[in-house]
């Protein structure tokens, strides 16, 4: 073996005391074979079984792991997040700890970052061991988000997935946003994305730990993506031309009952019906004050990007 670490592997967890030691066992076993210099990071996102004891145990007979413990539970974002923080290794696998992916496919996963050339391989789980309420939701997900990201994966949500360390190092994952890491990746400029079929297993241990909220959360973080992406740092661009079309429309609609008004008086000397019984009135007073707040609030959102510290932080891809 090398004393470089080819491979950081990312492994979030909450309550998975009962394979930990298997899944590990299973990890150096191929490690091992394929000789990869391989560090592994497992962060425990506020477990209250025994999890944190088992990392404890392992780490003292491994001194290629790293274990990060949060005080309390922030969820599946967050733990990725550290945890890519923490890596170091050219090539970064990201897994999860319930035995549903099979430590079998990293030796290929690296090959395709390191002679490929992916930015990032997504595993796709072809075969699913899931029941018929997680993968229908799934599959519409996964074609909401491509019709919108442009980016053609069958599944964004595995956590199987493989990076180059650039690309880990330039992302920012918050929420719920670790459903939409190749998105994310795509809009920092890492355009090389894979898919890999990759074996799902029945679980074998312990229970699922996302509930009903991922089907309300998950779209609500792909709208979110896609608006910081293309507006994130020119927000007037999107309410001001909203708000603007809404006030110019309010105020067409004005101009024409006031013209409206004036021939009935004055033309045709008939009289003018009152503008508070028309609903179209409503129409008009409603779009203008609707568009001057969006206006105003693209206005105070350019003033807020403008100040912000790292308002000219640009992803360098190359200097010579």
């Amino acid at each position: 073996m090398t004393t470089v670490t080819d491979v950081s592997i990312v492994i979030p967890l909450f309550n998975e005391d009962e394979s930990l030691r298997e899944l590990h066992a299973w990890i150096r076993r191929v490690t091992d074979q394929h000789q990869l210099s391989t560090e592994i990071i497992f962060v425990d996102d506020g477990s209250k079984d025994k999890s944190w004891e088992i990392i404890e145990s392992l780490k003292a007979h491994d001194p290629m792991i790293t274990g990060i413990r949060f005080q309390r539970n922030y969820g599946k974002s967050a733990a990725l997040h550290v945890g890519f923080e923490a890596a170091s290794g050219s090539v970064v696998i990201t897994m999860d700890a319930d035995m549903q992916d099979s430590p079998d496919e990293i030796p290929e996963l690296v090959r395709m970052i390191r002679e490929d050339g992916f930015d990032l391989v997504s595993g796709w789980k072809k075969k699913r061991h899931d029941p018929i309420s997680k993968t229908i939701p799934t599959k519409l997900y996964n074609w909401a988000t491509r019709r919108m990201s442009g980016i053609y994966l069958h599944d964004f949500n595995c956590g199987l997935k493989a990076y180059r360390l650039e690309v880990v190092k330039s992302l920012e994952i918050f929420g719920e946003m670790h459903r939409y890491i190749p998105v994310m990746a795509h809009r920092e400029g890492f355009r090389k994305i894979g898919e890999k079929v990759v074996e799902h297993r029945a679980r074998k241990y312990g229970v699922t730990k996302f509930g009903l909220e991922r089907f309300i959360n998950g779209p609500l973080d792909l709208l979110t993506i896609m608006f910081i992406s293309k507006f994130g740092k020119r927000p007037m661009h999107i309410f001001g031309t909203i708000g603007a079309a809404m006030f110019l429309i309010g105020s067409f609609i004005s101009i024409y009952l006031i013209i409206n008004k004036f021939f009935h008086l004055y033309v045709w000397q008939t009289k003018a019906p009152l503008l508070s019984d028309q609903a179209v009135f409503y129409i008009a007073l409603a779009s203008m004050v609707i568009g001057t707040q969006l206006f105003l609030a693209g206005f105070l959102g350019e003033l807020i990007t403008r100040n912000a510290p790292g308002r000219n932080n640009y992803k360098i891809g190359g200097r010579i």
